[in-house]
């Protein structure tokens, strides 16, 4: 399988689910442009998480969809925590990701821990900086480049 971009997410305010949307623009030093968590840390300007990972939440009766776990770009077809640090992923035409985490601490007001008592972001959640700009979206094919 031909590892691919499922989504591309956004939102206004941080805290909050993000929705997909038709294509973005991932810049150097900022992330996804209008983007709520844009401009923040450096080594944070990009999540990823795998529909892989979003199935395993979908358990009990839940049903989440790209963008429920606040990440930019729901990938499928790359098994992202594999994926190490400083690796870089073309993805689509132009734009280069280096990956700089692999996890992250759900902060106190996760939505998705309140309802179901965990979260897959702390293990599954991978988070990046942009090497190189340029638009994204659906369909787009992801390649580890080193």
């Amino acid at each position: 399988m031909i590892p691919k971009v499922i989504a591309v997410c956004s939102s206004k305010k941080k805290g909050t689910n993000k929705i997909p949307i038709d294509s973005g623009f991932l810049q150097i030093g900022i992330g996804l442009i209008g983007d709520a968590h844009a401009d923040g840390p450096p080594q944070r300007e990009i999540s990823l998480l795998a529909t892989e990972s979003i199935k395993k939440m979908n358990v009990n009766g839940y049903v989440f969809k790209p963008g429920d776990f606040a990440e930019n770009i729901t990938t499928r077809g790359i098994k992202l925590t594999s994926v190490p640090i400083g690796t870089q992923l073309k993805v689509g035409e132009d734009v280069i990701l280096e990956v700089t985490q692999i996890g992250k601490k759900c902060h106190t007001d996760c939505a998705i821990f309140k309802e179901v008592g965990k979260c897959i972001m702390p293990r599954e959640g991978v988070f990046a900086k942009v090497i190189h700009s340029g638009s994204v979206k659906a369909g787009d094919t992801i390649e580890v480049l080193s």
